[in-house]
């Protein structure tokens, strides 16, 4: 397990997921919803019939849930940076993480199998948080939004994430004789399903509008401290966090290095749904997987 094989199987997949979004900036809209309805469920089936289930998948998620209500926690009460995040989509992109999509198979390609459990567990517990507090950080939102109790948007949320019917699905194939042999069957289709993901991030970026006008540079200084906050000061939390209660290594380092994912495409799609902040969102979407190619290799070498 190395930086070259991260960057070795990160960098080409995102390279033709942009160029494929560039000329086909529509295809990604096509194919997400399958991949996320079907083929991530699936691959996380089998990850996690391969790496096997236990309780730490639930303290790594209450470890998720600790580290971004305290960074959220943070941002609300400091007036000097409450004020330098003044934007709720900014808010939001400084703390919520694309530890699904992009987390994943940097789990896969740096660490042990073993340490899949403690990413998903981080994945199920950043996505309680980021369909519960954004809908009421985004008040202003559409009807879409505000017309159901927070507690029936987040049950949605939970019912149609990737990592919750992962989950469900692991559990329920575990209890049956056959779990072995499914292991074997859905392994190769699992990294597949994980290729084609990270082609999607791919595609995403390159659907986003790059083209110069006077506004990307006030953007750009615009999501500065969001990305040291998402990038830098919240896996260094984490890691503060694991020293404090006695973290394994191996859960340690999943932990870390899930908190140093990029920004939720989740953020861009709730600016949207809101219909408001959206080139703020797509702007700190796409600068933070850009930098965090260079950050998170970083931060591996850091756990080190």
């Amino acid at each position: 397990m190395s930086i070259l094989q991260l960057l070795s199987e990160l960098l080409p997949l995102l390279a033709i997921g942009y160029l494929i979004g560039r000329f086909q900036p529509g295809l990604s809209s096509k194919i997400a919803p399958p991949l996320i309805n079907f083929g991530v469920p699936m691959s996380l089936i089998g990850l996690l019939l391969k790496s096997g289930l236990d309780w730490l998948l639930f303290q790594a998620l209450a470890m998720a849930c600790l580290a971004i209500g305290l960074l959220v926690a943070g941002i609300r009460i400091f007036p000097n940076i409450r004020r330098r995040i003044g934007s709720r989509s900014l808010l939001m992109g400084s703390v919520f993480g694309n530890s699904g999509y992009f987390g994943i198979p940097v789990s896969l390609a740096l660490l042990p199998s073993q340490s899949l459990n403690f990413s998903i567990g981080y994945d199920l517990g950043a996505t309680l948080l980021v369909w519960s507090l954004g809908p009421m950080l985004l008040t202003n939102s559409s009807p879409g939004i505000t017309e159901k109790p927070i507690w029936k948007n987040l049950l949605i949320a939970l019912s149609s994430s990737p990592a919750s019917k992962g989950l469900f699905g692991a559990v329920l194939i575990q209890l049956t004789p056959w779990s072995d042999q499914m292991t074997s069957v859905l392994w190769i289709p699992s990294r597949i399903v994980i290729v084609l993901a990270l082609m999607i991030v791919g595609m995403r970026l390159g659907a986003f509008n790059f083209a110069p006008n006077p506004r990307l540079k006030n953007l750009r200084l615009l999501v500065q401290p969001s990305l040291f906050i998402k990038l830098i000061i919240l896996p260094a939390l984490m890691l503060a966090l694991a020293k404090i209660f006695g973290l394994s290594s191996l859960m340690s380092n999943a932990l870390v290095l899930q908190a140093a994912t990029p920004t939720a495409i989740s953020v861009l799609l709730l600016a949207e749904a809101s219909g408001q902040e959206q080139q703020v969102a797509a702007s700190l979407v796409a600068l933070s997987t850009l930098i965090s190619l260079f950050t998170v290799p970083i931060w591996f070498l850091v756990l080190q």
